[in-house]
């Protein structure tokens, strides 16, 4: 236990980490962590914490190219650096870069085994897809994996601050492939769930056929939802398929009959089914008054805009 005389003065246990540590050698090909305290335009002055200050050359400082010393590092942020040699001064000459290639494929293959998210800013287009840097290391964004759509146009991208996960990491090949689309995709899938979840049972919607399957009609009922309208329910006679009652693109009125696991189950046939106190106004405890000829249907997005998702 640490001694403090009766001053309150700290006696030097209390100093004793700090004191081993200032002197603990360094050499090169050390790898050494320090807090940046000084920036110019030719280099960057590192605390190690040590009986020595260390000092990153611009040119060992990064690999991305559209690197600079002035707006993309500041006094106060952590390093990692290895040590490239001591120079005449006692002041050891440090590399980031090396750090970085030595340090970076493990943190990248963590991230690809762990589908952590990452942020990185596409620097430049190339064919059939973009570039940018994670850990200092350059990697591609296939064109299909930018966006939710494919996009032609990459260079729209450039400069522009994306989340990615690390798809693909091969060190030997000097390879790492960033995907921007399976994060959007997943938000995207969140966002539905939650605009699903606030649907309420019994609800009447109008939407469109968007696809027609053997067993059923998927129906685009707004605001990025579709449900199911099974074979059963989409007519009181028997069908032996949807399409000799609907088309895809009909507009059609649906009763939400289901609500599970993000998915909608919708039917046609309940529409006629239903009584005064299954339409969409009632169901939000929101009586509306309809003038001759309205029907008492509405779409999803009216709908989903009064249960202020």
């Amino acid at each position: 236990m640490n001694e403090t005389n009766y001053d309150g003065i700290p006696s030097m246990d209390d100093f004793k980490t700090e004191l081993e540590h200032s002197f603990k050698k360094i050499n090169p090909g050390d790898v050494v962590n320090g807090t940046v305290c000084g920036v110019s335009d030719k280099e960057v002055t590192v605390d190690l914490n040590s009986y020595s200050e260390g000092i990153i050359p611009l040119e060992e400082l990064s690999n991305d190219p559209t690197f600079s010393i002035k707006a993309d590092i500041q006094v106060g942020d952590k390093v990692s650096c290895i040590v490239l040699r001591e120079n005449k001064e006692g002041v050891f000459v440090l590399s980031v870069k090396e750090a970085d290639d030595m340090l970076s494929w493990d943190r990248l293959a963590k991230a690809k085994a762990e589908g952590t998210i990452e942020k990185v800013k596409v620097t430049e287009a190339v064919k059939a897809g973009a570039v940018a840097y994670i850990y200092g290391i350059r990697a591609f964004i296939p064109a299909s994996q930018l966006a939710l759509t494919y996009t032609e146009d990459t260079s729209a991208f450039v400069g522009k601050v994306l989340e990615c996960r690390v798809t693909e990491v091969n060190r030997n090949d000097k390879k790492v492939i960033l995907s921007a689309k399976s994060v959007l995709a997943e938000k995207a899938e969140a966002d539905r769930h939650l605009k699903v979840s606030k649907v309420q049972k019994g609800t009447v919607v109008t939407g469109k056929v968007e696809k027609l399957m053997p067993f059923g009609a998927f129906v685009d009922i707004g605001d990025g939802i579709t449900g199911l309208v099974h074979i059963s329910q989409i007519a009181y006679k028997k069908i032996k398929s949807p399409a000799e009652v609907l088309k895809e693109g009909e507009e059609v009125t649906v009763k939400v009959i289901d609500v599970k696991d993000g998915k909608l189950s919708l039917s046609m046939i309940a529409v006629n089914e239903r009584d005064e106190s299954e339409t969409v106004e009632e169901a939000l405890d929101e009586p509306t008054e309809y003038s001759d000829g309205d029907s008492p249907s509405t779409g999803l997005g009216a709908l989903l805009a009064k249960l202020k998702i």
